[in-house]
């Protein structure tokens, strides 16, 4: 199926099922008096909190990835993860409701924890019946071959041939093979669907056929072409798996679903949960927000201080490139003279640079000359962790001669990041290699547990002024 058309109905569906728990709650606890009810509530008043509640349960179902990947997932697989969900919604959701009822005895006790256990078996069971009903409908749907996702086959040999017949065979999977890329080795003459071009297209008939899966299933001989056809795909929407052979699956390269006897690996699949990601861009705007108004004295003496030391204005400001490839305008306190690139083409930094001002090493021993960009931040163009974004002059060349450098684009860039912690100035090309690995490590990686570790580095960095 579609992604959205598995969302929407299932979304409406957990609607209708929360909307039928908080009802058979309020039965159980005041019409059948199995609670001690004290008080009874109108039906009537019970549709602004079932509509409440909806949304909350939407949310949280939302945060903990239950709208993710539901057109491959097997319905026994969601009646799990929806009863452990579940269990962390309805402890947040009674922990805020009784959190005011600090005088409670032993009675109060007994019963909060019936609402709980059985508010939370209603939720459950309505989300987990409703959810399978419309599951089944949609496999139903997906086996006569209605809402397929397009998919490409990267490979012509064998090991294509054996995708190609799993998925024919399992229509299930809701995979709809559109045709194949040569690697220019071997082409069988035994393919049913067509042969749409080379691996060096593959960008192009992605976007050209509107493909949601490329699943690459290469000879081990052509194993080498793996890079060169992921680094290519770096549209958000679009899943890359491939078949991995034998010795992939023992040493791990990665977690593989076997999906009908098909192991299939994803590529770099998005580490962070929904939630993670939300509590990150709270954290960057709350943390930018209250730095900008601590240092704005600090701004303010720079941004007078600057043109007095140096010729030129205080903020230097010009376009990076950002998420999924998005250009945007960065500002930062100028720390190199104003002709510093009169040469008319971007220069990287070397050591004991000469187009450095005296302040500006300062500024970039303690880094305080990145201060402007708590505004790109706010903004939304940035994070405070991430890789750093680089000019797009820089970054078409990276792409060419730097092996998946276009995935660091997947990911909001920052202020400071791993490679920042690790790694000094780019002063030459190996330096732009070596931190692309770090990169590429943080955006396979990435957490809140280590954006608060590289943040850590970073202060101390600045404290111990051992910029550069």
């Amino acid at each position: 199926m579609k992604r959205f058309s598995t969302i929407i109905p299932t979304i409406f569906a957990d609607l209708i099922a929360h909307g039928m728990a908080w009802y058979l709650f309020y039965l159980v606890k005041f019409k059948l008096e199995w609670f001690d009810a004290s008080a009874s509530i109108e039906p009537a008043m019970l549709f602004i909190p079932a509509i409440i509640l909806g949304a909350y349960w939407v949310l949280v179902f939302a945060l903990f990835g239950m709208y993710k990947n539901l057109f491959i997932i097997s319905r026994l697989d969601e009646v799990i993860r929806t009863a452990k969900i579940s269990v962390i919604g309805t402890l947040i959701l009674f922990f805020f409701l009784f959190i005011d009822q600090l005088n409670w005895d032993s009675s109060n006790i007994h019963y909060a924890k019936f609402y709980a256990i059985s508010y939370w078996f209603l939720v459950f069971f309505n989300v987990s019946f409703l959810r399978i009903i419309v599951r089944t409908v949609q496999k139903n749907r997906t086996r006569k071959g209605h809402g397929m996702h397009r998919a490409i086959i990267v490979g012509t040999g064998k090991n294509a041939l054996e995708v190609e017949a799993n998925l024919n065979r399992n229509k299930i999977l809701g995979l709809d093979v559109i045709g194949f890329l040569t690697t220019d080795g071997e082409v069988s003459d035994k393919l049913i669907k067509p042969l749409l071009g080379n691996i060096d297209d593959v960008k192009s008939i992605v976007e050209r056929y509107k493909i949601d899966d490329v699943i690459v299933a290469l000879e081990q001989a052509e194993s080498r072409k793996l890079i060169q056809v992921v680094d290519q795909i770096d549209q958000p929407d679009v899943s890359v798996k491939i078949l991995p052979d034998f010795y992939q699956i023992i040493i791990g390269l990665n977690r593989t679903n076997q999906i009908f006897g098909l192991p299939l690996i994803d590529v770099m699949p998005d580490p962070m949960p929904s939630w993670e990601k939300i509590v990150k861009r709270i954290f960057d705007f709350t943390a930018s927000f209250i730095m900008l108004v601590l240092v704005s004295p600090i701004m303010a003496a720079l941004y007078v201080i600057i043109p007095l030391t140096s010729k030129g204005s205080a903020i230097y400001s010009h376009e990076r490139v950002g998420l999924f490839g998005k250009n945007f305008v960065i500002y930062k306190f100028r720390s190199m003279f104003s002709d510093a690139e009169s040469s008319g083409s971007p220069q990287l930094a070397t050591q004991n640079d000469p187009r450095i001002t005296p302040l500006g090493l300062f500024m970039r021993k303690t880094r305080l000359d990145e201060l402007p960009q708590l505004w790109n931040v706010i903004r939304g163009d940035m994070s405070l962790v991430g890789p750093r974004p680089e000019r797009p002059f820089y970054v078409n060349q990276f792409k060419k001669q730097i092996p998946l450098y276009s995935r660091r684009l997947r990911v909001r860039p920052g202020i400071t990041g791993w490679a920042q912690v690790k790694w000094k100035y780019d002063e030459s090309f190996d330096d732009v290699v070596e931190k692309t690995k770090y990169d590429l490590f943080y955006v396979e990686n990435m957490s809140l547990r280590m954006d608060f570790k590289i943040l850590v580095n970073t202060i101390a960095t600045v404290i111990l002024g051992k910029g550069q």
